[in-house]
């Protein structure tokens, strides 16, 4: 069996502090990267103390803010948002 790319999990743990940070709940969520592709896949929901109403476009904005990352070549967002 063949290890993970080192790259993609730092690029995983990068991704997961970025969610934290903007207040999205990802704690029912599977975050993951292969290749340099995020994928976010199961429950995102809005961290009580959010500034924000609408998770998908947070979950959005963050998936962009990911692609600006060298070791990030895309981001597939296959979540339920609550």
């Amino acid at each position: 069996m063949a290890m993970a790319d080192p790259r993609d999990i730092e690029a995983t743990k990068y991704a997961r502090r970025e969610f934290i940070k903007h207040r999205l709940d990802v704690t029912m969520a599977e975050i993951r990267v292969s290749h340099g592709v995020v994928y976010i896949r199961g429950i995102v929901r809005r961290d009580p103390q959010a500034h924000y109403d609408n998770v998908s476009n947070e979950t959005e904005r963050v998936g962009r803010l990911l692609k600006q990352r060298p070791e990030i070549r895309d981001v597939v967002v296959e979540a339920k948002f609550l």
